[in-house]
Parts: C-alpha cells; sequence; structure tokens
C-alpha cells in the first residue's frame, strides 16, 4: 500500500501540463535556408505541415494562423533576424485572442523562452513541450505516466533556472533559505534528484515484472516480431490484419500507441506469434525523452525480428525511414536484428502499381489485405532462421506417447494416420532444444526434413 501510495505521489498531475482548456495556437516555423542545419530531405511547408499534425491531435486545440520566417541560426536567442523578429511580433499580436505560440524547434533554452514570452505576452511552446503533452494525453498504464514523468524533469530543471533568476532579480540580499545552509536553488535541485531517482526506481520495478514475462514466453517459445515505424505509419492497423484481433481499435493519429502491447498471430504454418506494438518516431525528439521511453524500447533487443512500416504515401517517407534506422542504431540493438529486418511499405492502395524500388521490401496494404500472405512468410522464413525452429516430418507408433508430447512441445501442423500398421506420418515445426529432448526420448523415431 506504500508503494502504492508513493506511486500515485508521483503521478500527480504535472505542474508543466498546459491544462484543459481550449488553446489557439500560432505555428511558427523557423526556415533555415542554408547552411549545416537545413535538413536536404525535407521542406519548410512538410516540416510546417507535421507541426500541424501534432497540434491537431490535442483535444480542444485549434490553429490560429501558420507563419513560416527564414532565419539563419534558429539557436540564437530570439530565434530570428531582428527585422523578421518584428514582423513575426507584429502578425502574432494581430491575431484574434491567441493563448500560445508552437516554436517549431526540438527545444529552446529558459532565457529564449522568457524572451519571447515577453515579447509575444503569451505562453511559447517546443516540440519537446508539445509532444510530451501528447504523451501525457495519451498515457494511459503506470509505465506510460511515469516515463511521461520522467521526460518531464529536464524541462522542470530548466523552469527552475528561469525562477531562481526571476527571484534573485527581484529579492536581491541572501539567496540562503533561513536556517538550513542552502540556496533555493540547491533545495529545490535536491528534491527534484529525490523524484527523478523514485520515478527510475519505480520503472526498474516494472521493468523486472515484464522480465519476468518474457521469460515466461521464451518457455513457450513463442517468436516475437516487433513492429515498428514513424508514428502514424499503420503499425497498429498492420499488426490488426496479421492478427485478426477485433479488439484492437488504430487511431488515425500521431502517438496513438505509447505502451508496449502484444498480439498473438498464426504464420502460414500454423506456427503462433506474438506481434509486439510499440511506440511510434518522431524526427527532431530531444534525447531524453527518446531515453525516458527506452525502456519499453529494450522490449525489441528481445524479439526475433523486426518489421520495419513505413508510409510510403508520405512526401517525406525517405526522411522518416533514417529517423527510425537512427534511432534504432542509438538502442544498441543486436546486429542479427538489424540485418535481419523486414521493411513494409505500407498503403500502396494509394500509390498506382506501386513497385517497391528497394530490392527487399514488401508492398502491403494493411487496411485492404493487399500483400499479407507474402508477408507472413517472409516473417515466417526469418524466424525459423532466428529462431533455429526446424519443420520436420517424424513417423511415430500410434500407441506410444510421441504424439500427446508432440502435441505439448510442438506446433503439429499434420497428421496422416496409417491405419494399416497403427502408425502415422506428423509434421511438426519444433525448437531446437525441444528437438534434443525429443531425439533423446525417443531415439528410433524416423525424422525427415520437411
Amino acid at each position: 500500500e506504500e508503494d502504492e501510495a508513493a506511486l500515485e505521489e508521483l503521478l500527480a498531475p504535472s505542474p508543466l501540463a498546459p491544462g484543459p482548456g481550449a488553446q489557439r495556437v500560432a505555428v511558427v516555423h523557423p526556415a533555415v535556408k542554408w547552411g549545416p542545419q537545413k535538413s536536404p530531405l525535407t521542406t519548410a511547408e512538410l516540416q510546417i505541415a507535421e507541426a500541424v499534425a501534432l497540434v491537431d491531435t490535442l483535444q480542444n486545440w485549434t490553429i490560429l494562423d501558420k507563419i513560416i520566417i527564414p532565419t539563419k541560426n534558429p539557436n540564437k536567442k530570439f530565434v530570428f533576424g531582428k527585422g523578421n523578429f518584428q514582423v513575426l511580433t507584429e502578425k502574432i499580436k494581430k491575431l484574434p485572442h491567441v493563448t500560445a505560440v508552437f516554436l517549431n524547434v526540438e527545444r529552446i533554452s529558459s532565457l529564449t523562452k522568457k524572451e519571447l514570452e515577453g515579447a509575444w505576452g503569451v505562453p511559447v511552446f517546443d516540440r519537446y513541450t508539445v509532444v510530451l503533452h501528447i504523451f501525457r494525453c495519451n498515457a494511459r498504464t503506470k509505465e506510460a505516466k511515469l516515463q511521461v514523468a520522467l521526460a518531464e524533469i529536464p524541462l522542470l530543471r530548466s523552469n527552475l533556472k528561469n525562477e531562481v533568476s526571476q527571484r534573485d532579480q527581484q529579492r536581491g540580499g541572501s539567496r540562503y533559505i533561513m536556517g538550513s545552509g542552502e540556496t533555493f536553488l540547491e533545495t529545490q535541485n535536491r528534491v527534484l534528484k529525490e523524484r527523478e531517482l523514485k520515478i527510475r526506481n519505480a520503472l526498474e520495478k516494472l521493468r523486472r515484472k515484464r522480465a519476468l514475462l518474457r521469460t515466461q514466453r521464451r518457455k513457450c517459445e513463442f517468436p516475437m516480431v516487433s513492429v515498428m515505424g514513424y508514428t502514424n505509419c499503420g503499425k497498429t492497423t498492420l499488426i490488426k490484419a496479421l492478427t485478426g484481433e477485433a479488439g484492437l481499435q488504430p487511431r488515425d493519429q500521431l502517438f496513438a500507441t505509447l505502451d508496449i502491447t502484444a498480439h498473438a498471430g498464426y504464420l502460414p504454418s500454423h506456427m503462433p506469434v506474438i506481434y509486439v506494438d510499440t511506440i511510434g518516431f518522431l524526427t527532431d525528439l530531444p534525447h531524453n525523452l527518446v531515453e525516458s521511453f527506452s525502456a519499453t524500447l529494450e522490449e525489441v533487443a528481445y524479439s526475433d525480428l523486426i518489421v520495419h512500416v513505413r508510409d510510403i504515401t508520405h512526401p517525406e517517407t525517405i526522411l522518416q525511414k533514417a529517423t527510425v534506422l537512427s534511432v534504432l542504431r542509438n538502442l544498441n540493438l543486436p546486429s542479427h536484428l538489424l540485418d535481419s529486418m523486414v521493411e513494409v511499405h505500407n498503403k500502396v492502395d494509394l500509390i498506382e502499381r506501386y513497385k517497391p524500388a528497394e530490392e527487399n521490401a514488401l508492398a502491403v496494404s494493411a487496411l485492404h489485405g493487399h500483400g499479407l500472405e507474402e508477408l507472413k512468410q517472409e516473417i515466417e522464413r526469418k524466424i525459423l532462421t532466428a529462431t533455429g525452429k526446424k519443420i520436420l516430418t517424424v513417423n511415430i507408433n500410434l500407441e506410444g506417447p510421441q504424439l500427446s508430447w508432440l502435441y505439448k512441445e510442438a506446433t503439429v501442423q499434420e497428421v496422416e494416420v496409417m491405419p494399416e500398421d497403427g502408425t502415422a506420418r506428423v509434421k511438426v515445426i519444433i525448437g531446437s532444444s525441444a528437438f534434443g529432448r525429443y531425439k533423446s526420448l525417443f531415439p528410433n523415431s524416423e525424422i525427415s526434413m520437411s
């Protein structure tokens, strides 16, 4: 009960949340025209479209205006040059009842935030804040909520510095809290450190619980397939199509899936397999936002295969692929997982006569079922290689215990009975450890590879 109470305290409403009320937002994109910060794989129009899609994900948030303003260096104090900043400020001031500005950059410093809010008279959010708020709204389980709370810590630290500098300007004099020998900053930093430690400990407990479930799955020898991709590429729709699970309700929005969820399906040989749905990726996601969700993503390292789903209709599909591969490489996954990855080009029903340019990619429409059989066959082929499972035909005596043993320890596909001599030919999928046990228990059994 103490643990539960401590957990509830950590999951209390965040002081950083913009609140449940409506927001009327101006979306501002600083367009880098040249230099190392300009991405060759996208345009300012596509970047602001993604920013708009993020805002559209949030209930009661409406967009008053979308503004693209050029800049040479988005990292400077006011983000834009003097003239452009003045033009932008006038535009924002003219907007009716504007309540916030979403500046489409990865992260702004507390100093820049303070200056911009002073100039525009409304709160300013960056991608970190907006994505974190989407996570906050979509988090369903304790683990997802704890990961959001962990990702908030850097923002709380940044806000604290701001608060301290304001106090110093207003008050001057002693910065120590009476009788404690600690400054206000030291006290608050200590409180934050303790909070971070508590969250990490709570996440570690949940991680151990998940590891236990994983061990149980391993004992059953169910192969695991992690389905990954850029946010809103159709991962959940694909898993629903592969498993036929009626309860899965894909949502057409960014970051609809924050928690790892597992779904059972069958491959063409009737081999059971577990598909794992994972959090989607996004470009320019700050490192510690990804890091707080790495506990969720660690499940991927234990899978037998990764299926990388791409929305092939998206104008930034190449940039999205690069983003996903970059995150996967940073997760330090075993090299065989990255080498054996299956690439799926989804939503091909929206492109006439689509043919993948990439050699080993498979074209599918998760919504209409196109290409799913080929995909299942490819998954099965790779799973058999990755797990060392074999498809065998064994001759058995029907009076002996072999058939019931095979049903218990392997996946029986076909049983062809020969009534004249009381035997049967049984086609099975069997893991290497179970196969070893079978050979030692029934040394005289006839076995042939299928």
